[in-house]
């Protein structure tokens, strides 16, 4: 969303994949170029304000989706991804950008509420772990979120913005130079993001997209990598019939189990919920009867009470295997959401972080992607829930997710959304 002309941007791009936190001032040897912070500690964390972040995040993710959310095609994206780099775009907004900011991702980075991603980047960050399965067996979780802004050589970032940046968000500043050399910027800012990720985003900037204009991009990334509670047992996986949107048809492997799983149904719907080793993190399916008017009606009360509503049972499960990505550039959606003035070249504020030079925002480039197998997940983002057992109802049930589905991959504790999408074809590649 590039204004032609405009002598200066702020670039905000937006990955999902990785740990949080950066380390003192000390060349990255990764890309190979300088980083630096301000030289406090971050803030002490309070696990209250984690559950607001939580609750303001899940807002703002369904009302993001619901814009986004177009065609008929599988869906992947990471609200906490999104809100994490765009928070740190509003430490630095003032005036009518700072509000409009504000009113999108309901007070989620205001500075009064300083706390609540902070507090949730501290609960986040104790996910990952060895833990035991149901049958005793030793699995992983690794959930690991980073924070990053790339900065003009020379450009001066205000004191109070670069605290709030390693107070709030464990970012550090790594020094490259778009003006002599986009490009370079450019596979730096990949590089970083590809180690964060695993190698699963190796290219979140493809060329082109960073140009001399450039003065500022934040990037924050997320790797998810956990095991289910309950592993399927792939010698059980079998080739079945999955209904398209359209009616047709498409054979696809699906996963099946039979034991104790959180279920709930209500008028139109029937949702289950998958738990990963550990019990903080859970992957909650939704499956709608009419999947459209109940995906573009959902709204975060609606989650809420899904999620409340899930009690112990005994399920029969058919689930897909399935592995998805998408990409896209978030400036139109976010702007139709209520933040505009932020992507106008000579209305936006950002004087909280630089007075040298007016930035705007002249690009949200997301990209998420998520394999779901018989072991678990692995994506580009992340979610946690707490599981808690309790006696088996007597009526087992039986849920065929052989029809289009919603997925919620979140982090129970907090509430927070780490990953949100759907499934429409789970044959699809991508």
């Amino acid at each position: 969303m590039k204004t032609p002309n405009a002598p200066l941007a702020l670039l905000l791009t937006l990955a999902v994949l990785a740990p949080m936190g950066c380390t003192a001032a000390t060349p990255s040897p990764a890309a190979n170029i300088t980083l630096a912070r301000a030289d406090i500690p971050r803030a002490a964390a309070d696990p209250a304000a984690a559950k607001e972040a939580g609750g303001a995040i899940t807002a703002f993710g369904l009302d993001f989706y619901h814009r986004f959310a177009t065609g008929t095609g599988n869906i992947v994206v990471s609200p906490a991804s999104i809100a994490l780099a765009l928070g740190m775009a509003r430490a630095g907004a003032r005036g009518r950008t700072a509000s409009e900011m504000d009113a999108v991702l309901r007070n989620l980075a205001t500075d009064e509420h300083a706390a609540w991603l902070n507090a949730l980047d501290a609960a986040l960050g104790t996910r990952t772990g060895t833990f035991k399965d149901e049958s005793g067996k030793d699995q992983t979780v690794t959930l690991r979120i980073a924070n990053s802004l790339f900065s003009q050589q020379g450009m001066q970032l205000l004191d109070t913005y670069l605290q709030a940046m390693a107070s709030r968000y464990g970012a550090g500043v790594r020094l490259v130079d778009y003006k002599a050399d986009a490009e370079g910027a450019r596979k730096s800012i990949n590089a970083w993001v590809s180690g964060q990720t695993e190698q699963r985003i190796p290219e979140l900037l493809v060329p082109g997209t960073i140009t001399p204009d450039d003065r500022l991009a934040l990037v924050n990334a997320i790797y998810l990598k956990a095991a289910w509670l309950t592993p399927f047992t792939e010698a059980e996986t079998k080739a079945a019939p999955f209904t398209r949107l359209d009616g047709s048809t498409v054979t696809t492997p699906f996963m099946a189990s039979i034991g104790g799983l959180p279920y709930a149904e209500g008028s139109g719907w029937r949702a289950v919920q998958l738990p990963y080793v550990g019990g903080s993190l859970a992957l909650t399916v939704i499956l709608p009867d009419a999947f459209a008017s109940f995906e573009q009606g959902l709204t975060a009360a609606g989650f809420d009470a899904i999620t409340a509503a899930l009690k112990q049972r005994s399920v029969t499960l058919a689930f897909p295997r399935y592995s998805i990505e998408s990409k896209a550039e978030l400036g139109q959606v976010l702007s139709a959401m209520g933040m505009p003035t932020a992507f106008q070249a000579g209305a936006a504020d950002f004087s909280g972080m630089t007075t040298q030079e007016q930035l705007f925002i002249a690009a949200v480039i997301h990209q998420a992607n998520m394999d779901v197998d018989e072991k678990g997940t692995t994506a580009a983002a992340a979610t946690a829930v707490l599981m808690r057992a309790t006696a088996l109802p007597a009526e087992p049930v039986t849920v065929r997710l052989d029809r289009p589905f919603l997925f919620a991959l979140r982090d129970v504790p907090t509430g927070t959304i780490l990953f949100l999408g759907r499934v429409t074809d789970p044959a699809a590649k991508g």
